[in-house]
């Protein structure tokens, strides 16, 4: 089975609002990059797409070290929430939804094609695969926005 590395950060402008992620994964001497964006998000859900595009980049089920910066993500998995969730029909301890469910379903479904183990790291530290995926994430949100702005007159 192939070993990769995977790194992921989310990222938002504001919380709601414009949000991108990025990835870096490594097998061997490989290495890819990947970003995206949505106008509309969370920091949360962009934690979570990061995870989720990283994984569905794998053309082949692999054994995978996942390094994120979210303890919202990684604690999901390592603390058992996620199971404890699903034994609640989506409720948290509390009795209320689970705020998106709809990732954690695609995220779950992913680790079962993969066998994967959730790594917390600090962000915005000496990490320079965490720093290469704030990176990407802010420049996945520099984009949207950029797309957003009216052309002048100069510009057309």
């Amino acid at each position: 089975m192939d070993q990769v590395i995977i790194y992921t950060d989310g990222a938002c402008s504001r919380n709601p609002g414009p949000g991108g992620w990025g990835c870096v994964l490594i097998s061997g001497a490989h290495r890819k990059e990947a970003n995206g964006c949505a106008a509309e998000t969370t920091n949360n859900r962009m934690e979570l797409t990061a995870a989720i595009e990283a994984l569905r980049m794998l053309k082949r089920s692999c054994s995978v070290n996942l390094y994120t910066d979210s303890a919202y993500l990684c604690n999901a998995f390592e603390k058992g929430w996620l199971d404890q969730w699903r034994r609640n029909g989506w409720k948290t301890a509390n009795r209320h939804e689970v705020e998106n469910r709809d990732l954690w379903e695609q995220l779950d479904a992913l680790c079962v094609t993969h066998i994967v183990r959730f790594h917390k790291v600090k962000g915005h530290s000496d990490n320079v695969e965490n720093n290469q995926c704030d990176k990407l994430a802010r420049e996945a949100i520099k984009s949207l926005q950029n797309k957003e702005k009216p052309e002048t007159a100069e510009q057309a």
